[in-house]
């Protein structure tokens, strides 16, 4: 398993494919890099692909500190130039458009073009509730918040739909695998800095994908980040929630593949 030392911090990454241009993919809290093997498997052969853990989530080192957007873009800034990415498309989804955002706003000369999943420029609006969630997860772990957090994740077409149901519970079974520590990642997030003002910044070109049935970053927030980026792209993936490149993966790489075609 390869590990980058980034920071202070031991980093799980993978690298797949051999193509001529990298897509760096940064994932959502509460998953691992493995929430997009859709994309991998869809795009190895024609890209070099990373993928990685965040600080504190999947086989990444659980670090004392060090959770803030701030950090974490730091983060990104020492994976790409520590490995020798060059200039990459980056696509992060949630917590990782977080982190995408700021790279482009403040590192153009890191970010090719810019792909934004179902992810929020302004601060968290849902603070209080996830934040009672979040002690609970302190207290009694993770499986003491499945049901709502599943809710939150993911659109009612996938939760209902009973041809993926095996899917479902192997996901249900992805989110139990964190621990009590991933108290110190959801504080990250739900304490964050909006970067509204930052985003006139980006001039890459920007794809912005952000399902209709998102809970969690409602497509209103998708909507917000389309009209401060000049030029970018909005798509609306229907029926998807909060973790479309699962839900809906054909309509998400074939909208992925037709920006980067036009990069």
């Amino acid at each position: 398993m390869p590990f980058i030392r980034i920071r202070h911090c031991n980093y799980y990454y993978e690298i797949h494919g051999q193509g001529p241009e990298t897509l760096v993919l940064a994932h959502g809290l509460l998953w691992s890099s493995y929430l997009f093997h859709k994309q991998v498997e869809y795009f190895k052969d024609r890209y070099r692909i990373i993928v990685y853990d965040h600080r504190g989530q999947g086989r990444s080192e659980v670090m004392p500190d060090g959770y803030d957007m701030d950090s974490l873009y730091e983060d990104a800034v020492a994976l790409i130039e520590t490995l020798d990415l060059g200039k990459v498309h980056f696509g992060g989804l949630s917590m990782g458009g977080f982190i995408g955002m700021r790279l482009a706003a403040r590192r153009p000369d890191l970010v090719r073009s810019l792909i934004l999943m179902e992810t929020s420029a302004q601060p968290e609006p849902n603070k209080f509730k996830y934040g009672i969630l979040n002690t609970m997860v302190r207290l009694f772990g993770v499986r003491s918040v499945t049901a709502p957090v599943m809710r939150i994740m993911f659109g009612e077409k996938f939760l209902h739909d009973p041809i993926r149901r095996q899917e479902l519970e192997e996901w249900r079974a992805q989110l139990q695998q964190n621990k009590r520590t991933i108290v110190r990642a959801v504080r990250g997030v739900l304490q964050r800095k909006g970067v509204e003002d930052e985003l006139s910044l980006i001039k890459c070109p920007t794809l912005i994908l952000v399902g209709t049935q998102d809970k969690a970053t409602t497509p209103e927030k998708a909507e917000f980040i389309h009209a401060r980026i000049a030029g970018s792209i909005l798509k609306y993936v229907e029926g998807a929630g909060h973790t479309a490149c699962i839900e809906e993966p054909e309509v998400y790489n074939r909208e992925i593949e037709a920006f980067l075609a036009t990069v």
